[in-house]
């Protein structure tokens, strides 16, 4: 048997990938062109390069069809509600950042913290007789700090498109999304909220818990892992391990 790593299939985050596993001696390649996500791996033997989408990385790691995967933090922790269980984080590889932020018109001079927004959201409704809406591709993430945090007068709108643009359009009063430099927050006149961080992400390395961690797999993670400068075994609660 072979351990599966699979990593982002384009872009820059493929790129930096590629970049950080190189510089530790071990090169990934995307073979063909156009639609073929085929890959290689030189100078890490058992080891499958599986690329895929960013966002198809967690399910994946959480179904267990692939043993390791690079993907946004942000991503894992939205997808894999039972986190802890399934996956286990093995390094930030210190590229791809970008916060999750809760942002709200720039005009709301009034409304900068998450208290003076908990404020807002109750006139809101009293003034316009339903919840202040934030839209968000992020509803798990955005819930679970909200409510982390006693605000509860609000609604999540479901948002695959543009996020920044719901304001606009109207169908939102607020989003949250996320941001790298902010330029376009700001384009759209928006601000985050002072204390409105909901999760910094980074482009981190995982392993799947729920993967078969056999012989091979667990000595190919081994000798895999002593490369990248990690602990030269699978952690604790592994399958086989």
């Amino acid at each position: 048997m072979t351990l599966r790593l699979g990593v982002p299939s384009k872009g820059r985050l493929m790129e930096e990938t590629f970049v950080w596993f190189a510089a530790r001696g071990v090169l990934l390649a995307r073979r063909g062109a156009g639609r073929d996500y085929a890959g290689a791996v030189e100078g890490a033997g058992g080891v499958d390069l599986v690329l895929l989408a960013a966002a198809e990385i967690p399910r994946e790691l959480g179904r267990g069809r692939i043993h390791l995967g690079v993907t946004g933090s942000d991503l894992v922790e939205e997808a894999l509600p039972d986190r802890r269980a399934a996956v286990a984080a093995l390094a930030p590889l210190g590229f791809g950042h970008a916060d999750l932020v809760i942002a709200v018109p720039a005009a709301w001079v009034d409304v900068e913290t998450l208290d003076d927004l908990d404020a807002a959201a109750a006139a809101f409704r009293a003034a316009h007789g339903h919840r202040l809406r934030i839209a968000t591709k992020y509803h798990r993430l955005v819930r679970e700090f909200l409510r982390s945090r006693d605000i509860a007068d609000y609604q999540l709108v479901d948002s695959q498109g543009a996020t920044e643009g719901t304001v606009r359009n109207a169908t939102a009063e607020a989003i949250a999304d996320i941001t790298t430099t902010g330029a376009t927050l700001r384009a759209n006149h928006l601000r985050p909220l002072e204390d409105g961080l909901v999760h910094a992400s980074q482009a981190t390395l995982y392993a799947a818990r729920r993967a078969e961690w056999g012989p091979g797999e667990t000595a190919a993670f081994a000798a895999l892992a002593t490369g990248l400068g990690l602990e030269g075994r699978p952690p604790p609660g592994f399958g086989g391990a």
